[in-house]
């Protein structure tokens, strides 16, 4: 059965070490624990990670959670091995999060990876910092752990991919050909994906999210009406009100007028 641990992200975790840990040298097997810490490693190598009587297989790639004073016991396959490690503290006592003690990080390992070499670059500098990457490894932990699993409410990969590339280049022109592109499902499958998720087509998603952005421009700036138009990518005044009367069900003077009164 596959081992789970509880994390709790309301607030930033509060980094004490980072680094590149080297193992293996001293014999095939380490036995260890932090008393008050919780350890993250990603893995550069095989192996097997050992806790509560549970084996795990370590693989490149693979990232692993341990609680506060759990005794861990490693066996390394090599004479030198090498993973990037946080030990850290989780200071929330919010919701919390249950995530796979060892999972396969797949296509994130390299942006992990990143984020926890700027966590350890950052460490003796700004904590704060380190603090801010790690948290989104974290983050980025826990939503492996949601596709893998297929939780209800969970959105499928390629439409939180396909989502985010709207999100990105909504002042520009998005065509369903790129975005289908972008989250590497054919276009077929891009629409079975928004109607599912979303409820909507991908063009009327689309819609609602430049909308969504456009209200929120009017009523928190001062930005000129033809600048926002450009920005949330209709560019064409005439357009930009047809679809905010049609979406937002006024004017867009009219949505800022109201929003001031």
């Amino acid at each position: 059965m596959p081992q789970y641990v509880d994390l709790t992200l309301d607030l930033p975790p509060q980094v004490v070490n980072a680094g590149v840990g080297v193992h293996g040298s001293a014999g095939p097997h380490e036995v260890f624990r932090l008393p008050r810490l919780w350890q993250l490693h990603l893995y550069g190598y095989s192996g097997v990670l050992e806790f509560g009587g549970t084996r795990h297989p370590i693989r490149p790639g693979h990232i692993s959670l341990v609680p506060p004073d759990t005794e861990v016991h490693f066996h390394y396959d090599a004479p030198r091995c090498e993973h990037l490690y946080a030990h850290f503290r989780l200071p929330g006592e919010g919701e919390r999060r249950r995530v796979p003690a060892m999972q396969d990080a797949g296509a994130e390992t390299a942006v992990l990876s990143g984020l926890l070499r700027q966590t350890v670059a950052a460490g003796p500098q700004s904590p704060a910092r380190a603090s801010a990457e790690l948290w989104t490894v974290l983050w980025r932990t826990t939503a492996l752990a949601d596709a893998a699993e297929h939780r209800p409410g969970v959105r499928h990969p390629a439409l939180r991919t396909a989502m985010a590339h709207i999100e990105e280049h909504l002042a520009g022109p998005l065509t369903i050909p790129d975005i289908a592109r972008a989250a590497g499902v054919s276009h077929t499958h891009l629409t079975r994906l928004f109607r599912e998720g979303t409820g909507h087509t991908v063009v009327a998603y689309i819609r609602r999210r430049r909308m969504e952005r456009a209200r929120h421009l009017l009523i928190a700036s001062t930005l000129a009406i033809p600048a926002i138009a450009a920005t949330v990518g209709i560019p064409d005044l005439q357009a930009f009100n047809k679809t905010c009367h049609r979406e937002l069900g006024a004017s867009p003077r009219t949505v800022r007028a109201t929003a001031g009164s």
